[in-house]
């Protein structure tokens, strides 16, 4: 399936799942369960989250609204080695999920593996090769020596070996791997971002990666990147913007009423770095931006990455905004010093009143879910009762916090 034939199998498949416009049957409401950045450990040997997450999978399954997960990516902690055989127990865990499972790729589970703390190397100046983290016999502990490349294409291969399916292979999405411009071939390489419809809003997943400037941080500590890594900042962003812009066309066409944005990485957090560490997420903010106002209707953000709750609108100068307490669950105003300005890092400073962003929990106790629900009867004002709730247009959502034990990051 191509773009030059995509519109009519889009209408097709619209007409068959009623599920937005075009269809005979009004949208029904959908609730999701949103999760990130788990589960998490202190260091390669540290099973704690790990050990009891199927007990939080239960919890979710317990839920019988719950008609469908979405994982903002980073399975795994940045102080964790990047291995075929994680990957593959990460696989096994999410098989006992009772929902559909969407996933996007975080950066720790390929583009940050060439870190010594994820089990990568290190550029050594004196030889101007790569010193590769090794166990007691001299092996490399990460896979392909944390190459991130080899990597994002090992986890392509479990995760998304049938980019037409969500995880459970039970429910059916559109993949760029299918779904692609024919001008610019190389976009089938992202089977990870897809999307779908639910609840009268469109869903898109895009694969960026957090905490790293859009993956611009030199692979292993070298001087620069090299062309490979060049290569993969140059074509990933091209095909990521292309299949936002994708994204909004078919939501305007299908007149869904509302977009459902997902992806790992918090654009605006400054991670006690200067601005310039997130410069690289500009043009999918400028483009994110303009869409958004385009559209004019509500459209939601839902990332991982920086861990703590997050409630806001950071593409409105002075927006209402809660976060998370780091020092307990509890939720309180925010204050913007660890975060840019809605327009430290875009080309325009023009607010966007049609945006929302919410960062789901992660890494550190305790074990939380997001309960996202997607009405297409409401259309709510933002609001946040710094209380664990709140709404914005047809999403409204409840954080889930359990008592389960786990490690910090």
């Amino acid at each position: 399936m191509r773009f030059t034939t995509l519109s009519i199998a889009v209408a097709a498949s619209a007409i068959l799942c009623g599920c937005s416009g075009g269809g005979n049957d009004a949208p029904q409401k959908a609730v999701l369960a949103a999760i990130g950045d788990s589960p998490y450990g202190t260091s390669p040997t540290d099973t704690a989250q790990f050990d009891v997450y199927p007990q939080f999978i239960a919890a979710i399954n317990a839920d019988a609204d719950v008609s469908l997960v979405l994982h903002a990516g980073d399975t795994h902690s940045g102080k964790q080695y990047c291995t075929e055989a994680y990957n593959q127990s990460i696989y096994d865990l999410w098989t006992s999920f009772k929902a559909p499972l969407v996933y996007t790729p975080g950066d720790n589970e390929w583009a940050d593996c060439h870190k010594v703390k994820e089990g990568g190397g290190s550029y050594n100046t004196a030889t101007g090769s790569i010193d590769y983290v090794v166990d007691g016999n001299g092996k490399l502990v990460d896979y392909a020596g944390g190459d991130p490349l080899a990597n994002l294409q090992l986890v392509r291969s479990i995760f998304f070996a049938s980019p037409e399916k969500a995880f459970g292979g039970t429910m059916d999405v559109h993949s760029q791997a299918d779904e692609y411009d024919t001008a610019h071939p190389a976009d089938n390489a992202y089977a990870e971002n897809v999307w779908f419809e639910r609840g009268g809003a469109l869903v898109v997943s895009v694969n960026i990666p957090g905490g790293s400037n859009n993956g611009t941080d030199p692979w292993y500590g070298a001087p620069s990147m090299s062309p490979a890594q060049q290569q993969d900042v140059a074509g990933r962003t091209a095909a990521a913007l292309r299949w936002i812009d994708y994204a909004f066309k078919t939501a305007t066409e299908h007149k869904d009423q509302a977009v459902l944005i997902l992806t790992q990485a918090d654009m605006w957090d400054l991670d006690g770095k200067a601005a310039a560490h997130i410069a690289g997420y500009a043009p999918y903010l400028d483009k994110i931006a303009t869409l958004t106002a385009g559209f004019g209707k509500p459209v939601l953000l839902v990332n991982g990455d920086s861990h703590g709750y997050r409630s806001d609108n950071p593409l409105k100068s002075g927006a209402a905004c809660v976060t998370e307490d780091s020092a307990a669950p509890s939720e309180i105003a925010c204050t913007d010093d660890a975060y840019a300005n809605q327009s430290g890092n875009r080309s325009s400073s023009a607010d966007v009143e049609n945006f929302h962003r919410l960062v789901v929990h992660g890494s550190s106790a305790p074990l939380e879910w997001l309960k996202l629900s997607i009405d297409p009867a409401a259309n709510a004002a933002a609001s946040d009762d710094k209380a664990g709730s709140g709404a914005f247009g047809p999403f409204s959502w409840t954080r889930k916090p359990t008592n389960l034990p786990q490690a910090n990051s």
